[in-house]
């Protein structure tokens, strides 16, 4: 049977996709006509395999260095595919700074070479107003909201005359959870029918573009989301993924496999159980929509309901031994308590449900419908929980708020590679996994990765980067660090750390894998700041992360202390970031319940878990930290590996094997 594809090459005599991105990519291709190009074989290099991985339909996985260009070597024949085959480009990013870039950036770039075309960001459907349901709320606001509510209120109406965006990231204030939750788009109040064309609805205006967009752009959450919801009695044959004949890229794929875990598991936590009963009715302020359709008993089940959530949350809190600063607790076996919880749960939907059908308006019965589904889904997470219904899945209970008394449940597979390789490679779909780290070393076919995601039967490939790390970048290692258990370590941390930021003078990244430390060792250094009047930014003091790499990058001497997200898609090129500081190798904690049942999986199957998982997860994780250091081929400095542990122990030889090939020098 003859595809689009190959109808419109014999229509057309035009040569293989690959062939052409090689042109197109090459110093004579229409790239070169640009001033700011500068020919990359390896870019050329990566485009030639996702254009055949797409014509094919075979899945890829290919490793891009930092430098590779591998946006654009992926959007081109990415979206040249999608037009001459009439498909649909699905490009799956973690995080908001790569999506914006190829909106704005990179896909206006790539509208240069082949023409016009339709893409598309996608966000989560709790992004958008709905004005449908903003005008519902605005005039019942007398039984719904406080006065303090209602102030909101109105700056979201001000706010919604203006805005053509229409979501959360375009407004200039943060409206209260509550207000939002009844304004903000949802899967049963705010729908084609309710929200048809002329509505001003955002989210279903977003739908309508979707459906004829070339290219959807959305992060990795959203798209498991999405994946969740689709009903596959409705979809067309011709569907791979999401939409009729679309194919996808999936771009910074390293983090796919903790998202995914997230994403096919359990969450249900206390708070999202009070601000879905306190929507129905709100003992304190006597307001919600059970008030507003004078509902006596509702009203009354769900004071009882709220009782018997603290109750219930204050056993399991009980029941959860806690070890230390742990924040999560493993639960092993079903019943962790009695269920006490599921029957006024459904109580409570019961009620609304009767509620809803008294209900005089559509919109209020709407409302009503919405939260009794959202009831009965809390009531069947928290029973699955109990239950521990799924098989292969690991159980914990995890505390939060200010005060760490806020319970939640939560479930996650223990290997999510059977479910990804379902989802993603099999049946000959167009898939493309790729990111900066996906190696770990000596690893040449991406092995350890394609295992962990299920992508043993896609074709690998390792680009390297075109920058010069001999010149561009030197390695130092301190042998005499003390390890960090000893009472020695503190101190020698933060000698090393001034040491080294004093051959910087400042322009510093200071990674840390522990918050604790990260607080004390800048509390501990500020009179070493302050003598050298150099700007110390850290993460969790009060400064949104934005915020913090915005005034990084125009201090010139500034440094900065982070955490977890600052070891990978931080992108600061120049002077500005010329010291990269790993304090500590980044092994996971084999404490947190999903880490630890992936550990006990390897050594029931006789494997060494140590060797096995924990050091290449670091590996990778250690290289999208140093990865933080040279961006451009103008970039030049020094990274430093404060662990002597990759010079002490055998497994840190297969650290230094995966860093970048540059000058090493040992220190004392």
């Amino acid at each position: 049977m003859i595809n689009v594809l190959d109808s419109v090459l014999e229509s057309t005599g035009q040569p293989p996709l690959a062939e052409r991105m090689h042109e197109a990519f090459s110093e004579r291709g229409p790239f070169a006509k640009s001033k700011d190009f500068e020919f990359r074989p390896q870019q050329q290099r990566m485009a030639e395999l996702v254009a055949e991985a797409l014509e094919k339909k075979r899945p890829l996985v290919v490793e891009a260095a930092t430098g590779v260009g591998k946006s654009l070597a992926y959007l081109l024949p990415a979206v040249t595919h999608a037009l001459e085959a009439e498909r649909k480009a699905i490009i799956c990013t973690h995080t908001i700074n790569l999506q914006e870039q190829l909106i704005n950036k990179d896909i206006p770039i790539v509208k240069k070479i082949v023409g016009e075309f339709k893409a598309e960001l996608l966000k989560g459907r709790g992004n958008y107003l709905c004005p449908t349901r903003l005008q519902r709320a605005f005039h019942d606001t007398p039984d719904l909201f406080t006065s303090t509510e209602v102030a909101d209120m109105k700056l979201i109406l001000d706010w919604a005359g203006k805005t053509k965006d229409g979501t959360l990231s375009d407004m200039d204030f943060t409206p209260s959870m509550k207000v939002w939750s009844l304004v903000c788009s949802e899967a049963h109040a705010c729908t084609p029918r309710k929200c048809g064309p002329g509505s001003g609805c955002f989210y279903q205006a977003a739908r309508r573009r979707m459906a004829e967009a070339d290219v959807v752009i959305l992060n990795h959450t959203l798209f498991f989301t999405l994946l969740n919801s689709v009903d596959e009695e409705l979809l067309p044959d011709d569907a791979n993924f999401l939409f009729p004949r679309d194919f996808v890229i999936v771009d910074e794929a390293h983090t796919i496999e903790s998202i995914a875990a997230k994403q096919l598991g359990l969450h249900v936590s206390e708070s999202s159980i009070r601000f879905d009963l306190g929507r129905l009715y709100n003992p304190k302020t006597r307001k919600g929509f059970l008030a507003y359709v004078k509902d006596d008993n509702g009203i009354r089940e769900v004071q009882q309901c709220l009782e018997e959530v603290e109750n219930f949350f204050r056993a399991i809190e009980g029941s959860s031994n806690f070890q230390g600063w742990a924040k999560e607790f493993r639960v092993r076996e079903p019943d962790l308590v009695d269920n006490s919880l599921s029957l006024p749960l459904k109580r409570v939907a019961d009620a609304v449900l009767k509620a809803s059908d008294k209900a005089d308006k559509e919109s209020t019965k709407t409302e009503l419908n919405d939260l009794a589904k959202r009831i009965v889904s809390h009531r069947a997470t928290v029973e699955a929980f109990l239950e521990q219904s799924e098989d292969d899945h690991v159980y914990w209970v995890e505390k939060g708020g200010s005060d760490q008394r806020t319970m939640s449940l939560h479930s996650a597979p223990i290997d999510v590679a059977p479910k990804l390789e379902e989802i993603f490679f099999g049946g000959g779909k167009p898939c493309v996994f790729t990111s900066a780290t996906l190696g770990i070393g000596s690893d040449e076919q991406l092995g350890y990765f394609r295992k962990r995601v299920g992508a043993n039967r896609a074709s690998a490939a390792m680009i390297d980067s075109p920058f010069d790390f001999s010149k561009q970048m030197r390695l130092y290692l301190v042998k005499s660090m003390p390890a960090p258990a000893t009472p020695t370590y503190d101190e020698a941390l933060r000698k090393w750390i001034a040491h080294f930021l004093d051959l910087s003078r400042g322009k510093a990244f200071v990674l840390f894998t522990n918050y604790t430390s990260m607080k004390q060792t800048a509390e501990a250094m500020e009179d070493y700041f302050d003598e050298r009047g150099w700007n110390l930014l850290v993460q969790g003091a009060g400064k949104p992360r934005h915020q913090l790499l915005a005034e990084f990058k125009d201090d010139l001497h500034s440094v900065l202390f982070g955490t977890d997200s600052f070891w990978t898609g931080v992108d600061v090129p120049g002077e500005s970031l010329s010291n990269v500081i790993i304090t500590k190798l980044p092994f996971a904690m084999p404490d947190h319940p999903v880490t630890a049942s992936r550990l006990e999986r390897i050594e029931e199957r006789g494997g060494n878990s140590f060797m096995e998982y924990s050091v290449p997860e670091a590996i990778l994780k250690l290289r999208q930290g140093v990865g933080r250091l040279i961006r451009s081929k103008k970039d030049k400095g020094i990274c430093v590996i404060l662990d002597n542990r990759v010079l002490t122990k055998q497994y840190g030889r297969s650290f230094l094997a995966a860093m970048p090939d540059c000058p090493v020098e040992i220190v004392s």
